[in-house]
């Protein structure tokens, strides 16, 4: 006899476990049916699950489940993403317990030592996702990081090389000073900040003029190599072609005319400094201005300027500096702004623009591809306006920075030998041969030391996992995969970069269909984090009202273009209906109703 009430906590995992024994959820590779396949998003192996998680895999679930029930050949195929940076900062906290510090051990020990965390702790995620009620196909679990997919992500790298599309580059990219590494824009959080706007008088040479430009970073001008003036500032137009003497430096700068200063912001004029602001790099690129890098990996300063700023970190710097233009008279006045500052989301550190070696991909000739597929709708976004996102992020693309300053990930397969010539191979012995042909002899080579952004191993997710780059019955049966359920957040950072890769090294697109959903917010509309207090742990909703509770209460408010706003008063509403439907059972049970198939 049934109980008086559902309680989940007897029911759900039981049942679980049953569909699990009974390899309910396997892919059979039946040639014979039409087939449907989701990549799971992997989440970070060292996360647990939000509700970002809950409601992303809830939908899916939904759609691997329906097509399952359609006698199709489904796979949902799981596995999880080593998160690069992540995983190096948890894991050097838990050294740091036992009072080991990162730079204490060797390239190799370190790494052990995160492969060890990984194996016991790292994995908790993919049971959290089995507590939900995920239906994946366990048995095909895959890890970025794994055998197989390490393989593909080496081909991939020399094939890029060799095409001309990966290149190593000094230009600038998000640095992180805490981390001492790159990171993406993906891991950029702007913060909007009161600060103050700086106006500074640089006297014109030969001239009792001056031209005022207007910064929130005076500690950088220690790198200006010009002023630039709008073209048709008619109050700036006399002086374009003439030199201004930067204060402190008293060093000459040209002035030049670029459509990037604008007249009605600031003075008008913007004080140029190619070597730490993304724009500036542009327009120093435009006009073959010299570029002086100012930093250290710290953000410290470095041999690049007068002595008495040297290694002087760049706000304590940015006081001195301010004191001296006071006092020599060249600070025009001081207003009080508000601006976006960028921080490094695991650091929280404010990131600084900085010139470096890295290695980039050619997303804009990748991309081409990518952009026709949608627009002839091989690939298709729903809802349809997510498209003009994608399209404007594709056609404005940047050189994709793929190197990271970290130890644990794809270590780039690159070898320089004692001239500095690269030699790109799949391993160290095709990389000797090659470098024998070069030199002649055998000659020592040396490994970069960079790794691998995780989103390069990532856009490989919908056919590495499937074993390419051999030619399995998984990759025959299952590629192109059908739909790919994401947020919107990621659709540059993973999605575009799929299309990219998915076409270049298959000729087809990864998914026919990108279901784009919405984000979960509190009952009040706020976005959820930790400084505002207002998260919702999923995993306390399931422990208490059940999994098919928080399931359902996420998938019945999950409308197109509407964020869900979310309380654990409609949890506990889905729960009093799962009720309801376990005393209707209940009830055909008191009157010994039975359950016939009808022919």
């Amino acid at each position: 006899m049934l109980d008086k009430y559902y309680k989940p906590e007897l029911v759900e995992q039981e049942i679980y476990k049953d569909w699990e024994e009974n390899d309910d959820f396997k892919a059979k590779i039946d040639t014979d049916k039409e087939s449907f396949t989701i990549v799971i998003p992997p989440p970070n192996v060292t996360g647990s699950l939000h509700m970002g998680h809950a409601l992303n895999n809830t939908l899916q679930d939904i759609l691997i489940r329906y097509h399952r029930m359609q006698g199709k050949d489904v796979l949902w195929q799981p596995g999880t993403d080593h998160a690069g940076i992540a995983t190096e900062m948890v894991v050097e906290r838990e050294l740091g317990k036992d009072g080991i510090k990162k730079d204490s051990l060797s390239r190799e020990e370190f790494v052990k030592k995160v492969w060890n965390w990984k194996e016991t702790s790292g994995n908790q995620i993919i049971n959290q996702l089995k507590r939900l009620g995920c239906s994946c196909d366990w048995s095909r679990e895959r890890f970025t990081l794994d055998e197989g997919l390490s393989k593909a992500v080496k081909y991939v790298f020399v094939k890029l090389y060799e095409d001309g599309l990966i290149y190593k580059d000094k230009r600038l990219s998000n640095w992180d000073p805490k981390l001492k590494t790159t990171i993406s824009d993906l891991e950029v959080i702007q913060k909007e900040s009161k600060g103050n706007l700086w106006y500074i008088d640089y006297p014109i040479e030969d001239s009792k003029e001056v031209i005022t430009v207007a910064t929130t970073r005076p500690e950088t001008m220690l790198g200006d190599t010009a002023v630039a003036v709008h073209p048709d500032d008619a109050r700036y137009k006399h002086l374009i072609g003439l030199n201004a003497i930067l204060p402190i430096l008293e060093k000459k700068i040209k002035i030049i005319a670029d459509d990037y200063a604008k007249p009605d912001q600031g003075s008008g004029a913007v004080k140029i400094t190619p070597a730490h602001d993304f724009n500036d790099f542009e327009v120093g690129k435009r006009h073959n201005l010299e570029i002086i890098n100012i930093f250290n990996d710290d953000a410290t300063f470095n041999d690049n300027v007068p002595d008495k700023y040297k290694s002087l970190d760049r706000f304590d710097a940015r006081e001195i500096i301010v004191d001296e233009l006071e006092k020599i008279g060249k600070l025009n006045r001081v207003e009080e702004t508000v601006h976006t500052i960028p921080y490094g989301d695991r650091s929280n550190e404010i990131i600084e623009p900085w010139l470096t070696d890295q290695w980039f991909v050619n997303a804009k000739e990748l991309s081409k591809a990518a952009i026709q597929k949608v627009r002839n709708k091989e690939t298709t976004f729903i809802p349809s306006n997510w498209e003009k996102t994608y399209f404007e992020w594709m056609e404005n693309i940047q050189p994709w920075c793929i190197s990271r300053q970290l130890w644990w990930g794809h270590q780039i397969p690159a070898w320089y030998g004692p001239d500095g010539k690269i030699f790109v191979a799949e391993n160290v012995n095709d990389a000797s041969n090659n470098a024998k042909k070069h030199y002649g002899k055998v000659v020592d080579l040396k490994q970069e030391e960079d790794v691998l952004d995780t989103w390069f191993s990532s856009a490989l997710w919908p056919f590495s996992t499937l074993g390419w780059p051999e030619k399995t019955g998984e990759l025959k049966n299952y590629y192109p995969t059908s739909t790919l359920v994401t947020g919107f957040d990621i659709i540059f950072f993973w999605v575009a970069r799929m299309m990219m890769m998915g076409l270049y090294f298959t000729d087809e697109v990864p998914f026919k269909e990108v279901y784009v959903h919405a984000l979960v917010r509190d009952e009040k509309g706020q976005k959820m984090s930790k400084s505002k207090g207002n998260v919702i742990d999923p995993l306390v909703l399931m422990d208490k009202y059940g999994s098919d509770s928080l399931r359902m209460t996420l998938c019945s408010m999950a409308a197109q273009g509407r964020d869900i706003r979310l309380s654990e008063q409609r949890v506990e509403g889905y729960r009093n209906f799962i009720n309801k439907i376990w005393n209707a059972v209940k009830f055909c049970e008191i009157n010994n109703c039975e359950y016939k198939d009808i022919d």
